[in-house]
């Protein structure tokens, strides 16, 4: 078993479900909080942008490159409408929308070949290069940490990945097989 192939077993299932819950309780908080804060319908743009995001990221698996692409250009999307637009929309990338991109870029640098990984790392710092054109914020810095985690997630799990398939390629000793000098 390589990096890229993960087993798709309840572990698998269980995960994505978990996150599926945690999306959906983070995406109804955060829309209650900007209607109790900000008023109006200005929970709309960001609970549209985090259910889009959060999608993406749960069918990471079937292809990882293209939705990690998709999930960085929506988020990219969101930010430079909310910049574009000013006060008149919270900052974007609401809290579950950084953590719906983090597992899509942290999924991305462990399974995918060091070429595309390393592009959708850079996608990744680049995207939340452009949350910071808008200042220092409470959003600014779950986006900036979020991130960090992904990167550095990803890297470790590619390290683990890759340590774990050598140790499986090298040859077994055993009773059945002993070893032939």
């Amino acid at each position: 078993m390589n990096t890229g192939e993960r087993p798709t077993g309840s572990g698998g299932r269980m995960l994505n479900v978990s996150l599926g819950v945690v999306f959906a309780l983070g995406i109804v908080f955060t829309a209650f909080m900007l209607m109790s804060s900000w008023g109006g319908t200005s929970w709309v743009f960001c609970s549209a942008v985090s259910i889009a995001v959060s999608g993406i990221a749960l069918i990471r698996e079937r292809h990882t490159l293209l939705a990690t692409v998709a999930g960085l250009v929506v988020t990219a999307a969101a930010i430079t409408v909310s910049l574009k637009a000013g006060d008149d929309l919270p900052q974007e990338p609401a809290p579950i929308t950084a953590l719906a991109l983090s597992v899509l870029v942290g999924s991305a640098i462990r399974t995918l070949p060091a070429a595309p990984a390393a592009g959708i790392a850079v996608g990744g710092v680049v995207v939340t290069a452009i949350v910071w054109l808008d200042g220092w914020s409470g959003v600014t810095s779950v986006a900036t940490m979020g991130m960090i985690a992904a990167l550095l997630t990803g890297l470790l799990l590619r390290r683990l990945g890759t340590r774990a398939s050598a140790r499986a390629l090298a040859p077994q000793e055993s009773w059945a097989g002993p070893p032939q000098s």
